[in-house]
């Protein structure tokens, strides 16, 4: 399997497809087309979904289906694409911002620390930078600044340290795979820390060389403007940053008079769900609707 949706129902039912069957409906992160295919059985032979991704992975699994229209690029660019599209206004975007089980499970993507293998991590693998550019190339303060800001690591200045100092000693000055980096913070984590330790490291990097935080902050923008009145937000996020961006935008659109807040608490995954797809543990889903004609 490709990747097993996460809060698959309760996201698609946040978006109220039922009551605008004929609607235009935007899919900003298809990955294995769980949300897309849920959206599409609720579709009426007239409804138009739009899906976005920028890995071409992800988009190999379209389904054949006249009312999807593929577009690959980061959602970060919604609103010019939809232009570009000849759409002014949708009815409802959903977006799923975990990492698909296809990318972390494909070693030579360099997203999981289980495997030795180049470190890419790469959600565009057209894109320039990668997480070995990253790491072989920042200062310490930089790198410092991407481990504290997006792995929330205390002592991110002592790891940077570390991972400079460790390339001083290799070819060409470059940590080129996940296990070079893994044996550059070595010490940092024990057996029973590990995990916790390396996921977060790597969700930092992965955040800096994909630019996710200011994709997501783009996307949250553009939706305001495309949304039709009525018109519904539905976002999985995957940890904390992620959520009190999409906390904060929906707040302050409620406190402007654009939206409602649809649950006033996000939406977890049951138990049943976390025992059968552990990948869910730490999803959240949030969701709110137009109240007033887009800007």
């Amino acid at each position: 399997m490709y990747h097993k949706s996460v809060l698959l129902k309760e996201s698609v039912d946040a978006l109220n497809v039922e009551q605008r069957r004929d609607g235009v409906f935007v899919d900003a992160t298809f990955g294995g087309g769980g949300h897309s295919r849920e959206i599409l059985e609720r579709l009426s032979d007239k409804g138009r979904l739009i899906v976005f991704d920028q890995d071409q992975d992800a988009l190999e699994n379209i389904p054949q289906d006249k009312r999807i229209t593929p577009v690959r690029s980061n959602f970060r660019f919604l609103e010019n694409q939809l232009r570009f599209l000849g759409i002014r206004s949708v009815d409802g975007i959903i977006a799923d911002l975990g990492v698909s089980s296809h990318q972390f499970d494909t070693a030579e993507r360099g997203f999981s620390y289980r495997f030795d293998s180049q470190l890419d991590m790469r959600m565009n693998r057209n894109a320039g930078t990668t997480a070995a550019d990253i790491v072989s190339t920042c200062s310490k303060e930089q790198l410092s600044k991407i481990l504290r800001d997006y792995g929330e690591l205390e002592n991110a200045f002592k790891l940077s340290s570390a991972i400079c100092s460790f390339r001083e000693g290799l070819p060409g000055k470059r940590i080129e795979t996940t296990g070079d980096l893994r044996n550059a913070l070595e010490k940092f984590f024990t057996p029973q820390t590990e995990r916790k330790f390396l996921g977060k490291v790597f969700q930092a990097l992965r955040i800096e060389v994909n630019q996710e935080m200011r994709a997501l902050e783009d996307l949250l923008e553009g939706s305001l403007r495309v949304l039709a009145k009525g018109g519904r937000l539905s976002v999985i996020t995957y940890h904390s940053l992620e959520d009190r961006i999409v906390k904060n935008y929906m707040r302050s659109w409620k406190a402007g008079g654009l939206f409602e807040i649809l649950a006033k608490k996000p939406v977890l995954p049951t138990e049943e769900e976390i025992q059968d797809n552990g990948r869910s543990r730490s999803a959240k889903l949030r969701y709110a609707q137009r109240t007033d004609k887009k800007i």
